[in-house]
């Protein structure tokens, strides 16, 4: 996939109406979210790869090639939500080339169902990050070393995390200078998100805890501290530590974030911790402010979610459901 979001330039008439700068290109192909833009890019690699293969052209693609593809996709039994990036990424491909609409999706959408439905009778569920709720939150918290600069960092990053209901993109794009004091606790500012394409920002109050090691004031500050004795007082607030403990320039990436969340999972032993990522520091904060019976607008609020948001009920439900059980206290 070429990086380009337009066609390039040289396809163009060579009418002034017709040609833009580097720098609006630029722009243009910065409105597409970093993540969203690789994960196109390998789609688009590994369909054009299967073409060649297939005698098949991807540019412009048939429905049929694109019906074959999902179909070639299945057998591989990959999951319908790798599935339907895939089909996303060869039609918006489609469209930044001047094909809008193409390929027409229905075949491909009719071999997806039946995709979804034999998994369903095979006994497979879509795999769900686990959340991280309190009591694995500490057992994470209680194999890092408060001494060591790797440890207080991958404190703040869990306890942040949880706390802000955060992404783990906006954890890496945390600087310092978005961290403020206050007489309540925290106020983290959180420049844009998923949710807010226009960034906007919001700001994300997060009070005092009761817990010294999970407490975000005495976390977050601690961190601080251990940053400015390495003469580090702006730029990237999560930064990379080596194996030997020695901080390194540069922040954490998204993928890096969701890596120490990983091992820290494995490192406490918890169970599944294979099946543990960062989006569990996202869904553990709204399943605990759930449990202790924060009302839904607050908590959609706090994690960036539209107040309508499917996302967050899906995080709240389970706790409703053991809640509000109809079974429950009818005698059984």
């Amino acid at each position: 996939m070429s990086s380009d979001i337009v066609p390039a330039a040289v396809n163009l008439p060579a009418h002034p109406d017709n040609l833009i700068s580097d720098s609006t290109r630029d722009r243009i192909e910065r409105s597409v979210p970093e993540n969203t833009r690789l994960a196109y890019e390998r789609q688009w690699t590994t369909f054009t790869a299967w073409c060649s293969t297939a005698g098949r052209t991807p540019l412009p693609a048939t429905p049929e090639t694109l019906a074959e593809y999902v179909s070639h996709l299945a057998d591989l039994d990959r999951a319908p939500s790798t599935i339907e990036q895939a089909i996303a990424a060869i039609r918006t491909l489609h469209r930044h080339n001047g094909h809008r609409g193409q390929p027409d999706t229905d075949g491909a959408l009719a071999v997806l169902k039946v995709h979804k439905r034999d998994r369903a009778t095979a006994g497979k569920r879509k795999r769900k990050a686990p959340p991280v709720t309190l009591a694995p939150l500490r057992a994470m918290i209680e194999t890092t070393d408060p001494d060591s600069l790797a440890g207080r960092r991958d404190r703040a990053l869990l306890v942040l995390g949880f706390a802000l209901m955060a992404r783990r993109s906006e954890l890496a794009a945390l600087q310092i200078s978005d961290v403020r004091f206050t007489d309540d606790g925290l106020t983290v500012l959180i420049r844009t998100s998923k949710t807010d394409q226009d960034a906007v920002g919001a700001e994300v109050n997060v009070p005092h805890g009761t817990h010294p090691d999970t407490d975000p004031v005495r976390v977050v500050r601690a961190w601080l501290d251990a940053l400015a004795a390495q003469r580090v007082t702006d730029g990237p607030l999560l930064r990379r530590v080596n194996r030997w403990g020695t901080l390194q320039p540069g922040g954490l990436s998204g993928a890096a974030v969701n890596e120490r969340v990983q091992a820290l999972a494995v490192a406490a032993g918890l169970p599944g911790a294979d099946y543990f990522t960062a989006h569990g520091l996202r869904a553990g904060g709204p399943t605990e402010a759930a449990k202790a019976g924060h009302p839904v607008s607050f908590i959609a609020e706090h994690g960036r979610w539209s107040k309508s948001s499917p996302q967050v009920l899906e995080y709240i439900r389970p706790v409703d459901r053991w809640r509000d059980n109809p079974m429950r206290g009818i005698g059984l």
